[in-house]
This record gives C-alpha cells, structure tokens and sequence, in this order.
C-alpha cells in the first residue's frame, strides 16, 4: 500500500466522498491545463506565424535528454493541486503566507496580473463558472498556484485557489535522499555510500519524475513538490507545461503522463479512424485541435510505468543502486479528444518505437 495516501476503498465513506468529488474536480482541470499548455499555444506560434515545433518521437522516450532549449510562444506554468489542506508547518518549505494569499488586495496589489474580471466572493472556487476565467489571469506568473480544500468552511468538499506565487523550497538532495529512503537504496543519508552514488542517487530522482537531470526550474519546482507533496495522507496532483519540452507534465499519485501535440498525416488519420471504428468527420471534429489540409494536429498522450528499480523492494532490504537500470518503461500511449469533448476515448497510437 502506498505510505503517503489510501485507497479509496480504504477510506471512511466521508473520505471517499471527497476523493470522488476531488477527480471529477481533477478531471475538468486536466482539460482546461490542456488548453492553456497546447491548445493556446499552437495559436500563439500560428499568430506569430511560425511553424509549431513539435517535439520529437525520441524525446518522449524515458531517459531522454535532447530538446532544442526554451521556445518563444509556449504557454508556461505550475499548479499544485492538492486533495486535502496543507497544514502550516510545512510553510518552510511550500512557501503559502499570508502575502500571498489569493484575497482580492493581494490580487489588485501584484502588477503583474492584468485583471479585468471583477473579483467576486466566489471567483476562487473550483466550482465557480468563472474559476477557469481567473485561473488563467494567473497562470503567467512566477512560481505556482496552489489549489487545495477549503478548511475554512464546514463543505468538506469545497475546493478553491488558496495561493498564487507560490515558491517550492525544498532542497534537490533533500527530495532525493526522502525518495532513496522509501525505495531502500539509502538507510538514512543521502551522502552515507560516497558522493557519486549521492549524486547517482539524484539523477535517478529526477528520472523518477520523467525529468531530465538538470532541467529548467519549473520541472525540477514540479518534481520536488510532487516528492514532498507525499509527506501528506492524501493525493494530490502537479501540472507543469514546460516551454523547453512544448508540452505537459502531469504527476499524479499513480504515475507520470506527458502530454505534447503531434502532426498527423491523412494516412495516419485513416488507420486511427479504422482502429476505432469510427467516420473520419468524427475523428477531424472530436480530436483535431487544428485542421492542416488533409492533415491534422492532436493531442498524443504517453503514460509513464515505473519499473521494480523504482518500486520498494518486498522484502524492504537495503539494496544497491544501478545507475544502468531504467525506473520507467512507457506504458500506453493515446490520442486523446480535444479538450471539451466528453463522449469519445482515447485512442491507442504507439509511435514512440516505431
């Protein structure tokens, strides 16, 4: 069983309640994070009238280092997504203070959002009509937005955006040496086997997370928020749309997903359509997020498996780092529907090794 969260079959009934309304609540954002990391920024390049740069088969495989750097035009930020409150002693390390607090002075007093919705009582609540309005007045801004429970209202179940510009603090060796310990490959310190299997330790990390050792600081602020994030008894969930990878990275408690935007030729399109039985217009209007043609652009979708390496060992011994071995396999991969759409599935599309 995991040691951070439970089951939902685990849970109290009341529990339970809440874990089921926090996915349904997990699912919208999932399509609204979408939008804003590819969707919008497909737009964007073709405002500025410039090819998209799609990212490369080799570069959704696990362990993969090559990118072309930071691109102008792609939608960047981090969200934290948590199923229960965080209590204030972990503020040393999630920076959430008062000052920066999502009330509506500390909103009117950052310059740097340019509001133009009124701020309603409500306009925080995931619920809200006009959440996802707010929400992404505040994606550009530095650092992360953390949405948890509100403990300030007897609705157990009331979600809201509590924090904006929320800095994660945690130290790299600190997220490292916590991940070591619960895989066994450390008994105590990071550093207790010698420096270079410290450091091995903490390239292995950052793999762990679908991360290339030494990315650009709203992965590496994702990954260790996700690992410290676990020192909490429930779920919770990390958004990070990187400029670098031109795509999506979603942690969850079960596995790692990367989302990016593929080309899709008329050919391809015509044996995705026969895969899943369907017309080749309910294809182009329910999956395409842009029409090129006869070709198309969609969202593909590749699910990360962690392997035995990246897993506690059954007998909880102590065991030896391979550098060598791989933490991750890839475990499907999907087109997925256009955000909004809700009555089609994703499609299976294996390409990654093809």
């Amino acid at each position: 069983m995991p040691s951070h969260w439970m089951y939902r079959e685990d849970l109290s009934v009341l529990n339970r309640v809440r874990r089921s309304f926090y996915e349904v609540l997990r699912d919208e954002l999932d399509q609204h994070a979408l939008t804003w990391s590819l969707v919008q920024s497909y737009k964007n390049f073709l405002s500025a009238g410039l090819p998209y740069p799609y990212a490369e088969k080799r570069e959704l495989k696990p362990r993969a280092r090559l990118s072309p750097g930071e691109v102008e035009h792609q939608n960047t930020f981090l969200i934290l997504f948590v199923e229960d409150t965080i209590p204030p002693a972990h503020k040393k390390y999630m920076r959430f203070f008062d000052s920066n607090k999502a009330t509506r002075q500390n909103l009117l007093n950052y310059k740097a959002i340019p509001f133009s919705l009124s701020l309603e009582r409500n306009l925080k609540n995931l619920e809200s009509v006009k959440f996802f309005d707010f929400f992404e007045k505040l994606l550009p801004v530095d650092y992360a937005l953390l949405i948890q429970r509100d403990a300030s209202t007897k609705a157990r179940n009331r979600y809201r955006l509590t924090h904006f510009h929320v800095r994660v603090d945690w130290p790299i060796a600190d997220a490292a040496e916590d991940l070591g310990r619960h895989l066994r490959y450390i008994s105590k310190d990071l550093y207790e086997r010698g420096d270079t299997y410290a450091e091995d330790l903490q390239k292995k990390f950052f793999e762990y997370y679908s991360v290339p050792f030494g990315a650009g600081g709203r992965r590496t602020a994702a990954s260790v928020a996700s690992q410290y994030l676990r020192k909490l008894p429930c779920v919770s969930t990390v958004y990070v749309a990187s400029s670098e990878t031109r795509g999506l990275i979603r942690m969850s408690e079960r596995d790692v997903s990367k989302f990016v935007l593929i080309p899709l030729t008329k050919l391809e399109i015509g044996h995705l359509c026969e895969f899943a039985a369907i017309s080749q217009t309910a294809f182009r209007k329910n999956y395409l997020i842009a029409r090129e043609g006869d070709n198309g652009v969609a969202i593909f979708r590749v699910t990360y498996n962690r392997t035995e390496h990246a897993r506690p060992p059954e007998d909880g011994k102590i065991r030896e780092l391979r550098s060598d071995l791989h933490w991750l396999t890839v475990d499907s991969q999907h087109i997925i529907p256009r955000p909004g759409v809700r009555q089609f599935s994703p499609i299976v599309h294996n390409i990654i090794y093809t």
